[in-house]
């Protein structure tokens, strides 16, 4: 039997459940205890016999309102058929039935969507019980009927009582059991809707659907996605996948490529997915699944926008459009290849168990925008057969590196490409405009507390709004002396550091503006030293219990073609150019908009021009790592971002001084304990004459080691030869690979 519209036939049905009842069926996860349904002849209007089938739950206890409207107790419930047996009750009964009626298909007609959407499939699939073909297209009464009837009642606040009542029906709850007088109303309203009756003609030609299964599919930054139809799951384990949360909302029809999850500042799962519904009323019901369980873990769903899921699941790249475009694949994440590793060694460690979906086609390497190989890489594969064979190789050996496997989304493959690809976190450098020529200057460093720390701005306040609060103070600040920080993202992050002339300066200004008001914040202003306001710019934290490590100590060394500048003294070339101040922060006064400060400022220096904060170059460089996608319980890689080759080649030039901070050359140490030291490291690298300050670890952003290492051997050959007596050598039982940078 299959359920083909239009049908001949109609079984209403209608349900209960443990709980709440109503416009709250199924939003409380309770199970159904109760099923009654009789078939319809739409043609002869002939009925088949009434049904009414208890169902014992797993939980017996009832709700109060449940109990007392329906009239069970758990004791009757206790002498049921589960679920999975009353269901094939179900399916012979109804069979029976069309077969006296003399028909062979029909189709649900349910009072509403919320039994079939949000009771009977979740539960079933929490069972992992098959539901037959019939569950899956219905007929919602209160639409038929509105439709038939447009002057009723809004859909929304139909009920079975207010067709009953159009229609001129009349209802004794009294007489019949809780269930059954429902039905028999059902019944009589699609009579109604027939020829012969006072209500115009209605037939039932469009039923509603429900998807067999989550499809997969990109999606682009194009796309126009309605803001009223996305949610926001939060609370999801870390190893869900889109399938997972596809089962989650079992029974609602989420769109092709609508489940997008997010990624963190450091590429891992974040316990968050945006998903995308085929229209309005689907989100509304799934945002009634709100506190539901996946597992052991409740999940919360609250409303989302569009913008927020194109953020987080559109493209634009060409390749991962192509590479996606083929439907209905299992998407595997690679990480930890080698960086070498080809298509052909990709393919040959999956073997041919699991048969890569257009074989080179099916692979796509993520690479860094200069082209360099990230050791990620996504894989299509046909059927779940072949990505759970793949899935059994997870951290099998490729050359001398353990291979990480996981289930990954297109969602997440726009992601993770969009990161890597894109711009950096900071706006690019914009051209220069404004052709300066200062002395060199330096930013300020060593013990002297000649510096002030500026806390609580508000986070719309810019260069004219401190030096406004500042007050006299102004003309003690030095050139180039107000640096903003900025967060992860490039925005003001509520501090700034202002060098002063002298640290008497200083400290006068730390006592005047402690507390005093900017906009509708107070502003807390505390003396420090050049060293401090350096170690805070280059990513660290300066708190009352001291410094803290920055995440990656970026001036101390740093791979070819990437900037590091040293943290006694970052000379600014003379011939530096001050770039357009939008690119980071708000413009500055101009001498016309103040000439209070202009003039205190010109008492101070004798250019003609002054610029309170560092030029946009040397505030980029200085202050940022960026910081790149890794899945799931995996250690965080870190990236620098590049700088502009004629501002490197400046800088050189201009300082006479080697990129490296050390002589040498460079290797990079990956897949570190995380809990390796210097004394680890050394005996790893035992005979090749190193000294712990040859060894930089790198941190992620909350300050914790993220299982890489550089370090500067004496010569070239000297790390060459490391490289290749000690790559792939273990320390404790990681595996470690080295290469020259």
């Amino acid at each position: 039997m299959t359920a083909s519209p239009p049908s001949e036939a109609l079984v209403v049905l209608f349900g209960a459940t443990a709980g709440a009842l109503g416009a709250k069926l199924g939003s409380d996860e309770r199970e159904v205890i109760l099923l009654v349904w009789q078939v319809v002849d739409l043609h002869s209007k002939k009925v088949g016999t009434l049904h009414k089938c208890l169902v014992k739950a797993d939980n017996l206890e009832l709700a109060d309102p449940c109990q007392e409207v329906t009239g069970l107790t758990p004791e009757g419930l206790s002498k049921a058929e589960p679920l999975d047996r009353v269901l094939l009750q179900f399916s012979q009964l109804v069979s029976n039935d069309l077969k006296t009626l003399g028909k062979s298909s029909y189709t649900f007609c349910t009072d509403g969507q919320l039994l079939i959407r949000q009771v009977i499939h979740p539960e079933a699939s929490k069972k992992n019980l098959l539901l037959s073909d019939c569950f899956y297209s219905f007929y919602d009464l209160r639409k038929e009927f509105h439709e038939s009837c447009p002057n009723s009642a809004p859909v929304k606040d139909q009920t079975i009582q207010s067709m009953a009542e159009y229609i001129g029906y009349g209802i004794d709850e009294t007489e019949e059991d809780f269930g059954v007088w429902q039905v028999k109303a059902m019944v009589a309203i699609i009579f109604s809707m027939f020829p012969g009756s006072c209500v115009a003609n209605h037939l039932f030609t469009a039923p509603e659907t429900v998807k067999y299964n989550y499809e997969t599919g990109p999606c682009s930054k194009s796309e126009t996605v309605d803001r009223e139809t996305v949610i926001r799951a939060r609370g999801l384990p870390w190893q869900s996948s889109d399938q997972d949360i596809a089962r989650f909302f079992k029974g609602l029809n989420i769109a092709k490529g609508g489940v997008a999850l997010c990624l963190n500042a450091q590429g891992r799962r974040n316990g968050e997915a945006l998903v995308r519904f085929v229209n309005s009323e689907q989100r509304d019901l799934a945002l009634e699944r709100h506190k539901h369980h996946m597992g052991s873990r409740y999940i919360e769903v609250y409303k989302a926008t569009g913008e927020e899921f194109l953020k987080i699941a559109g493209g634009t790249s060409n390749e991962v459009a192509q590479f996606l475009s083929k439907e209905n694949q299992v998407i595997i994440r690679m990480r930890g290849l080698p960086f070498t590793a080809t298509p052909e060694d990709v393919l040959g460690f999956l073997g041919p168990e699991c048969p890569v979906t257009g074989e080179k086609e099916g692979l796509l390497f993520v690479k860094y925008p200069d082209g360099r190989p990230t050791g990620d890489a996504f894989v299509l594969f046909a059927c779940e057969e072949f990505a759970q064979n793949a899935l059994k190789k997870h951290k099998e050996i490729l050359g001398k590196r353990y291979i990480e496997l996981f289930r990954s989304t297109a969602a997440e493959v726009q992601q993770v490409l969009n990161r890597y690809m894109s711009t950096p976190l900071i706006p690019t450098l914009p051209t220069p405009i404004i052709p300066v020529i200062p002395p060199p200057y330096t930013i300020a460093a060593g013990s002297a507390r000649d510096c002030v720390r500026l806390r609580g701005l508000p986070y719309t306040a810019g260069i004219d709004d401190i030096l406004e609060f500042m007050g006299d103070a102004t003309g003690d600040i030095k050139p180039h002396g107000v640096h903003m920080v900025l967060n992860q993202q490039g925005r003001l992050s509520g501090d700034a550091f202002i060098q002063m002339k002298s640290s008497d300066r200083a400290y006068l200004v730390a006592q005047k503006c402690h507390k005093k008001m900017m906009k509708d914040r107070y502003v807390e202003v505390f003396q420090c030293s050049g060293e401090e306001m350096n170690f805070v710019l280059m990513g660290g934290t300066l708190n009352r219990s001291g410094l803290s490590p920055p995440p990656c100590k970026l001036p101390c060394l740093s791979p070819p073609g990437y900037a590091a500048f040293q943290t006694a003294a970052a000379v600014i070339p003379a011939d530096a150019t001050l770039y357009q101040s939008q690119a980071l922060l708000p413009q500055t006064r101009t001498q016309q908009a103040s000439a209070a400060a202009a003039a205190a400022a010109a008492a101070a220096v004798a250019s003609p021009a002054v610029a309170y904060y560092p030029t946009q170059a040397a505030q980029l460089y200085m202050n940022y790592t960026a910081y790149y996608p890794s899945p799931p319980v995996s250690p965080t890689t870190v990236g620098y971002i590049a700088a502009p080759q004629a501002a490197v080649a400046a800088a050189a030039s201009a300082s006479h001084t080697p990129m490296l901070t050390q002589p040498g050359a460079l290797v990079r140490m990956q897949g570190l304990p995380y809990n390796a030291g210097m004394k680890e490291i050394l005996s790893f690298f035992q005979g090749y004459q190193l000294h712990a300050d040859a060894i930089l670890p790198l941190y992620n952003f909350s300050g914790q080691p993220s299982g890489e290492a550089l370090v500067t051997f004496p010569s070239l050959d000297s790390a060459r030869k490391a490289v290749a007596e000690r790559s792939g050598c273990l320390l404790g039982s990681h595996c470690v690979e080295l290469c020259l940078v």
